[in-house]
């Protein structure tokens, strides 16, 4: 039995896997095993790891076919034994102190199920800097502020064992922002949360998000929400709470939206979203571009291809640090 789990599920990333996989053998903290779910490959994922499993008994592979990345995490989460679990994604990598650091906080503070970290980017224009803040000024997470901030748990996170026998696995019916909705089910059950925002890993991270995919997240995320609100129905702070999250991840969906339909020429559908938006948000820009959109539609879509080339420039300079 190791007293670290590592849960590591793999679909598809050849080109990382060795990485990731070499990263957590190479820990200080040693007394860990690596749990990996190929789910259901077609490049030379599981392979990869075999090999590396030859050479160090510390890493098991599993393979199934392909079930979402919720299903391979709760499949390696089964199979574990260590007392603590930590996650790493199949395209990450982490520092050689990585685990030793957040063992110490769990060692140290018993009152603590859930520690979670930082990391720098890897790739993108933020090749380097860290994913989250550091130092970081927010207090230790808590339910209202897991809920009003929905990055405040990082997915590099390591807890105990016991959190996992309270409230399961994860979500298997999510493809996205399923690690949200984990760490809001521990909060609700009452685990606490400790953070160590010092980077010690390597979050990989690409400019090329397409918008479908961004409203994906999004949609993923309201779905979380609806789901936790009759969690809460005893918690009216935490429900107020909820509900704004709503309100403002619902007009970035019909934002997501609109650029969708413009950016696919669906000047048609881009107007009816514009008329939801601009009831929700009467303001001066949506209203004009509401009126584009009936009246002058061609004119909207030459003024939304000039602001996405303006937004390409503006990522393409180097970020001052």
């Amino acid at each position: 039995m190791a007293a670290v789990s590592v849960i590591m599920p793999a679909y598809n990333v050849a080109p990382y896997v060795g990485a990731a996989v070499g990263s957590a053998c190479a820990q200080t903290f040693s007394d860990l095993e690596v749990v990996v779910v190929d789910d259901g490959s077609t490049d030379a994922t599981a392979e990869i790891v075999a090999d590396i499993s030859r050479h160090d008994p510390r890493v098991r592979l599993i393979r199934r076919s392909n079930g979402g990345i919720s299903t391979a995490r709760n499949i390696a989460l089964a199979a574990a034994t260590g007392r603590y679990l930590a996650l790493l994604d199949s395209d990450d990598a982490w520092d050689p102190e990585y685990l030793e650091a957040q063992v110490a906080v769990l060692e140290a503070r018993p009152e603590v199920a859930v520690v979670t970290g930082n990391a720098r980017f890897l790739g993108s224009r933020l090749d380097g800097q860290p994913a989250r803040p550091w130092p970081d000024p927010r207090p230790e997470p808590d339910l209202s502020s897991i809920l009003a901030d929905e990055e405040s748990i990082f997915i590099m996170s390591v807890f105990r064992r016991e959190v996992y026998e309270r409230i399961g696995g994860f979500d298997e019916s999510m493809r996205t922002n399923e690690d949200y909705d984990y760490w809001l089910r521990a909060a609700i059950a009452g685990f606490r949360f400790a953070r160590n925002d010092r980077p010690l890993g390597h979050y990989r991270r690409r400019d090329d998000s397409l918008s479908a995919t961004e409203e994906r997240m999004v949609r993923g995320i309201l779905r979380v929400y609806q789901k936790t609100a009759p969690s809460l129905a005893d918690r009216p702070h935490e429900r107020r709470i909820v509900e704004r999250q709503m309100d403002k991840f619902e007009v970035q969906l019909l934002r997501l939206e609109i650029g969708t339909a413009i950016a696919a020429s669906d000047l048609a559908r881009a107007a009816e979203r514009l008329d939801v938006l601009h009831a929700r948000r009467p303001d001066l820009s949506i209203g004009i571009a509401r009126a584009m959109a009936h009246w002058a539609p061609g004119l909207l879509a030459r003024a939304y291809r000039v602001r996405q080339q303006r937004r390409e420039i503006r990522l393409a300079r180097p970020q001052l640090t």
